[in-house]
């Protein structure tokens, strides 16, 4: 008994998958009509066909500005600088040391006259010492 109601539970969803197969496939018959339809109608609507225009083509000259200017030329030292400047190579979280400047400046000393020269006034940062510079010296003489 138990084979002969097994049996006819199978029977029953098997009639149920058939009928909803057939439902689906008669929906899409009517669906692909009704498209077709459709696309009739728009056609009859719209009324004749699309006109065919020749048209003449004019070629367009190039700018001059294209032709002017060559192309830059690849400079492998500026492209290669972000890493010579950064050293991406060094360990994670390596920050530059911080640069100290040498020199101070304190004041400028204007001229009064054409003979002079303006001068400036600057402190040394390792030893403290004053120097009154004109435009002519060098560093390297301090």
């Amino acid at each position: 008994m138990l084979r002969t109601s097994s049996t006819a539970g199978i029977n029953d969803v098997k009639r149920c998958c058939d009928l909803f197969n057939r439902r689906a496939g008669y929906l899409l018959i009517v669906g692909a009509f009704l498209l077709l339809l459709g696309v009739f109608i728009v056609l009859r609507v719209s009324g004749p066909g699309a006109e065919v225009v020749k048209v003449k083509v004019v070629p367009v000259e190039t700018s001059r500005r294209a032709i002017d200017i060559p192309p830059a030329a690849f400079d492998s030292a500026s492209h290669y600088r972000t890493i010579i400047d950064n050293n991406l190579f060094r360990p994670l979280g390596w920050t530059p040391p911080r640069r100290v400047e040498p020199y101070r400046l304190l004041g400028t000393k204007l001229a009064r006259d054409a003979n002079t020269l303006p001068q400036a006034i600057l402190q040394s940062t390792t030893g403290y010492q004053t120097y009154i510079v004109t435009c002519r010296t060098s560093t390297d003489e301090l």
